[in-house]
């Protein structure tokens, strides 16, 4: 069949591709693996690939023999370049060597730009924030399935996982099996792909290794749903919750000199924490909140921990206002990961 498809295309025009994979060698400087779409590949031809460029020195074809010439749907090691391009950066032939140069110093440009606007997108202090200022985090999906049927299921199951807070965007959906192209747009657009009873291509599974593309691969609709569920639980930030440990009433005072005032408590339920958040209640209103124990005394004993209808002495850290009939709450903000429905 590859060989039909050489015979077919049109080697007169010049060649188009992708590059799959690249490198620094030692000896032989840039050196990329190009997969030509279209079109022929000569040596000393202008190649652009991204923000590299330069004039074929040499080329290889896959078992490593040095060749002249390279053709539609063909893999070519070349070097020449002066730069390593990007895995998933197209390639194109030029006719003028000082064009192919302006256009690779412009896409670098671009490709700077590019990285410092993924890096913001892509770090969690952004996804919260966002949430915080009541943005939409956005998680990109492409999905490739067999069958027409398949997308058509997919997308609509998928698009009602959407929710205030994360909103599920499909860039692109169609049968067939996962293509250099979904790897490409995927990795601009930080997206994720999905196939449902396919499989990536050779060439595309190795882009999407190289630039960190994430694939997911499934045979089962409702596993892509969970797994879904629990990725956009991800992007939510945690509530917080607080958690009453345990109550005291202050039941006498000491003020002892370079110390502070001392309140000895009587532990009505639960019990008294060290590392415990703590409040003062006075008739039923809050006096001071989100206190904290310097010390915690049973007897004179330094302890941890005092349980129910034990008497403790407590002293507040950077706070002295404390009075009889007083009332301490100790708490604890606990962390819970939210689920979609809360």
């Amino acid at each position: 069949m590859a060989e039909l498809l050489e015979l077919r295309a049109d080697n007169t025009i010049p060649a188009t591709g992708w590059v799959v994979e690249a490198r620094m060698s030692a000896q032989r400087g840039p050196v990329a693996t190009l997969l030509v779409k279209e079109g022929q590949l000569n040596k000393g031809d202008v190649v652009l690939a991204g923000g590299a460029y330069g004039r074929v020195k040499m080329l290889k074809n896959s078992w490593g023999k040095t060749i002249k010439t390279a053709t539609s749907s063909m893999p070519v090691e070349i070097t020449g370049l002066d730069d390593v391009p990007q895995a998933g950066d197209k390639f194109y032939c030029l006719d003028d060597i000082n064009k192919a140069k302006a256009a690779a110093e412009e896409n670098r440009a671009m490709q700077r730009e590019g990285a410092l606007a993924e890096r913001r997108l892509v770090t969690l202090d952004n996804l919260f924030s966002q949430i915080e200022a009541g943005k939409t985090v956005s998680l990109n999906i492409i999905i490739r399935a067999d069958v027409q049927g398949s997308v058509d299921v997919l997308k609509k199951y998928l698009s009602e996982l959407s929710t205030e807070e994360v909103k599920i965007n499909i860039l692109y959906a169609a049968p067939g099996g996962i293509s250099e192209g979904d790897v490409v747009l995927a990795e601009a657009s930080n997206a994720i792909i999905i196939g449902f009873n396919v499989v990536a291509e050779e060439h595309a599974a190795k882009i999407a290794e190289a630039q960190g593309v994430e694939i997911r691969l499934y045979n089962i609709i409702y596993r892509i749903t969970e797994d879904l569920q629990k990725s956009m639980v991800g992007l939510l930030e945690p509530e917080e919750t607080e958690n009453t440990l345990g109550r005291a009433t202050v039941r006498t005072t000491f003020k002892i000199s370079r110390i502070g005032t001392i309140a000895g408590c009587y532990v009505n339920n639960g019990h008294a924490q060290k590392n415990a958040k703590m409040r003062l209640i006075r008739d039923n209103i809050v006096i001071k909140d989100n206190l904290s124990i310097e010390s915690l005394k049973h007897f004179k004993d330094d302890v941890r921990e005092v349980k129910t209808g034990l008497e403790c002495g407590i002293k507040i850290a950077g706070f002295d206002d404390v009075k009889v009939d007083d009332v301490l709450e100790f708490y604890e903000i606990v962390k819970v990961a939210r689920t979609l429905e809360s």
